[in-house]
């Protein structure tokens, strides 16, 4: 893999040496990054292909959700209806400041779904 890069290097200078670069658009312009300085820089190039893919940190994942369910809080037609999306998000919430606190708080689904029934129907 050396002498590949070498060769790579060397072939590089060539063209620099000819000229080969010197017209290209943008050419001595400041590089338009979105820099993200708390990711190490080895990590930078896949954080940024998975931003664009639209994927996000699990660590985000609940606020996505509790933005999406505010959308469909506004949409709502029943007090019931309300009620079960105020509760997911007030779950939310709760996980995402207790996750803060203590490291990541995991409820499975079946459970929850008793708990947010049980909260609208006070």
């Amino acid at each position: 893999m050396q002498s590949f890069d070498a060769i790579a290097e060397r072939r590089i200078r060539e063209a620099q040496d000819r000229g080969d670069f010197d017209n290209l658009p943008g050419s001595g312009a400041p590089l338009a990054l979105d820099d993200d300085p708390l990711v190490p820089e080895d990590l930078r190039v896949a954080y940024r292909l998975l931003r664009n893919a639209g994927f996000i940190p699990p660590e985000l994942a609940p606020h996505r959700e509790i933005r999406d369910l505010q959308q469909l809080l506004q949409a709502a037609d029943t007090d019931g209806e309300r009620r079960h999306l105020l509760a997911r998000i007030n779950f939310l919430l709760t996980r995402t400041s207790a996750g803060r606190r203590r490291g990541q708080l995991q409820v499975e689904a079946g459970y929850f779904e008793s708990i947010a029934a049980r909260l609208s129907r006070s």
